[in-house]
C-alpha cells in the first residue's frame, strides 16, 4: 500500500512539474512583443451607436454607395474588435459551407469590389428578440445596383448585438441568401 501511495504522489509530482512547465513556456515572456500588433480600434460615431435601430441603420448605411471607398473607420466602429462575418457559400452538388471573416478581412476583400461596383443595402425587415445586454436581430435585406433600382439578391443577416451600458456593439453578423429551394418565409418578409 505504501508504494502504491508513493506512486500516486510521484505521478502527481511529475504531472504538476510538466503542466507548469507547459504553462510557463507558453506564457509571454517579459518584453517580448506580439508579431502583429494591432492597430487602435476606431471610437464611433456616439449618434451611430446609441441604439439598436441606429447601429442597424449604420451597417447599412457604410457599406452602400455607388462604386468607389467605403468608410471602413465607421465600418469597424460599430464592431467589437474581435467582430465576426461569416456567410453561406453554396458548393457543388447542393452542399453549402460556412465562411468566417474578421472585420478585416471583410473590409479587404469588400474594398475591390465596392470600388468597381455601386452597391445599396437595404432592410426591408426586421425581427428582434432581446435579454438583457444581448439581442439577435434578423434583418431581411436587399441588395441593389441603384438605390431604387430592383434587388439582385435578398437574404437575411443574423445580427447579434450587445450593448455594454454607453453604446451598442455588433458582435456577428452571419448571413444567407434567398435562392432556388431557399426562397425567404413570409414572416421575415413583414414589417
Amino acid at each position: 500500500m505504501k508504494i502504491v501511495r508513493t506512486m500516486v504522489v510521484l505521478l502527481l509530482v511529475i504531472w504538476s512539474v510538466a503542466w507548469a512547465a507547459g504553462e510557463l513556456a507558453a506564457a509571454p515572456r517579459q518584453g517580448a512583443k506580439p508579431a502583429e500588433a494591432k492597430p487602435a480600434w476606431p471610437s464611433a460615431n456616439a449618434k451611430d451607436v446609441e441604439s439598436a435601430d441606429a447601429i442597424m441603420m449604420a451597417i447599412y448605411d457604410v457599406i452602400s454607395g455607388p462604386a468607389g471607398e467605403r468608410d471602413w473607420n465607421r465600418f469597424r466602429s460599430l464592431f467589437i474588435p474581435e467582430g465576426r462575418l461569416t456567410a453561406v457559400t453554396g458548393g457543388a452538388g447542393g452542399s453549402f459551407s460556412y465562411h468566417p471573416m474578421t472585420v478585416e478581412d471583410y473590409a479587404r476583400g469588400a474594398s475591390d469590389y465596392f470600388r468597381k461596383n455601386p452597391f445599396y443595402e437595404r432592410e426591408i425587415s426586421r425581427k428582434t428578440e432581446s435579454f438583457g445586454q444581448i439581442m439577435h436581430v434578423f434583418s431581411t435585406y436587399a441588395s441593389r445596383k441603384t438605390p431604387d433600382g430592383e434587388p439582385f439578391e435578398r437574404g437575411i443577416n443574423s445580427f447579434q448585438l450587445f450593448n455594454d451600458g454607453k453604446r451598442w456593439w455588433v458582435v456577428s453578423i452571419y448571413w444567407d441568401a434567398e435562392r432556388a429551394g431557399n426562397p425567404i418565409p413570409k414572416r421575415y418578409l413583414e414589417k
